[in-house]
């Protein structure tokens, strides 16, 4: 039997350059940079000053105070985007079958500021000082539980903790959710809010993180020669995917297909890439191939790029080795240039390009790319969009541990 093909019909944002998804999309096309001195935490004592954040979020406006005070912030930033999500496809669960409308959601580390906050409470004040809602503030998977909850989504529900592949990873397994006939309509995406302390201080004392903080907006650099780390953000985006079937019976606005995913594992090292980027172009290939699409088909790449030495120099490897000498015509941009590395929700936010340069015929630039590496010598679209009609797009994330996850969207046609 033929598979049921799955579709995109809505997204919701919130991201350090905008709050829905269309303000995203809006300025990043312009290559604009939401990277700023750092808010959240106090990072005196630490060599890395500057973040991506959503500085303007505020969750009242889309969550009771209430029930906001007892949410760690990945999930209030997953439920509004979730909200807008599900507006922007005129979706209204409350008229469909409920148990047939899931959430699969990808994250890095859960609530690392409230854990933080509630560890400083343990050593400062005692155990019974702490907040009684700690561990639904911090388990990971309670921003797919708070999306379910907020939403009235009731079917499969599911959180994947694959650092900064999660949500790719999450996307993936909601694609597969719909085409085994698990549900007909999935909330998908990633949502991450680690910047505390905590996480600042494990990033730094591994040398992971820029240190370029007199000039935040030029800190984030990827595949340029002078690149010397990333930069951390926070964000939320989801996206509303159902089979076909489901979207045209409700007459849905189509942005796009939803067509292939791909996952493979280094099997190398804790935190660095395998050299050679063989797993990671084998990733990708399951993805195009799991679409149905060949190398010559890819219009576009939105790379993984988190402006480290090691991870651009491998990325770039791997798209090399997969599609040979066509990888020098095919554009590569990193958003990340421009909003910093939100870890398990960097997939998410760069699903947001990927759909728009298909439904736009637009792709946004890698920003700050001005000394050329000779490890990394592809087309960057460097500093300024560029337009394009584009039907394919492959997504990449690859994450801590070796894991990667690989999308393709494609243009929907009927």
């Amino acid at each position: 039997m033929a598979r049921p093909r799955v579709v995109i019909t809505g997204m919701g944002a919130i991201t350090p350059l905008g709050l829905t998804a269309g303000q995203f999309w809006d300025n990043i096309l312009q290559g604009k940079s939401g990277i700023g001195p750092m808010t959240l935490c106090d990072p005196t004592d630490y060599p890395c000053r500057i973040a991506g954040e959503a500085l303007d979020f505020n969750p009242d406006q889309f969550i009771n105070p209430r029930e906001s005070r007892r949410m760690a912030r990945f999930s209030q930033i997953a439920v509004a985007a979730a909200l807008m999500a599900v507006e922007d496809a005129r979706l209204d669960i409350s008229k469909e079958d409920s148990f047939r409308v899931g959430v699969s959601l990808g994250n890095g580390n859960g609530g690392f500021p409230t854990l933080e906050e509630n560890c400083r409470v343990l050593v400062e004040r005692g155990g019974m000082r702490m907040s009684p809602f700690f561990f639904p503030m911090v388990l990971p998977n309670m921003a797919a539980a708070n999306v379910s909850r907020f939403t009235g989504a009731r079917g499969y529900n599911s959180t994947a903790v694959t650092a900064c592949a999660a949500s790719n990873q999450a996307m993936g397994e909601a694609l597969e959710v719909l085409r085994r006939g698990g549900a007909d309509v999935m909330l998908t995406g990633g949502a991450e809010a680690g910047i505390s302390q905590l996480g600042l201080a494990g990033f730094a004392v591994m040398r992971a993180l820029s240190t370029r903080n007199d000039a935040p907006e030029k800190a984030s650099r990827p595949f340029d020669a002078e690149r010397d780390g990333f930069v951390p953000a926070e964000g939320a985006v989801i996206l509303v995917a159902e089979t076909l079937e489901h979207a045209l019976k409700r007459d849905a606005h189509i942005l796009c297909e939803f067509a292939g995913f791909g996952s493979s594992s280094d099997a190398h090292h804790p935190v660095q890439p395998e050299e050679t980027g063989e797993s990671a172009g084998r990733a990708m290939q399951w993805a195009l191939d799991d679409a149905g699409v060949t190398l010559k088909d890819v219009d576009y790449i939105n790379a993984h790029g988190t402006s480290t030495p090691l991870n651009d120099a491998v990325e770039t490897a791997a798209i090399k080795r997969l599609f040979g000498d066509l990888a020098y015509r095919i554009p590569v941009s990193s958003t990340k240039s421009m909003i910093g590395h939100s870890l398990g929700a960097a997939g998410a936010l760069e699903a947001v390009p990927c759909v728009r340069s298909i439904t736009d015929g637009a792709i946004h630039p890698t920003v700050n790319y001005e000394h050329a590496d000779p490890q990394c010598d592809l087309d960057y679209v460097p500093n300024v969009r560029r337009e394009s009609q584009v039907r394919v797009v492959l997504s990449n994330a690859f994450g801590f541990g070796g894991q990667n996850a690989c999308l393709v969207f494609r243009k929907y046609d009927g």
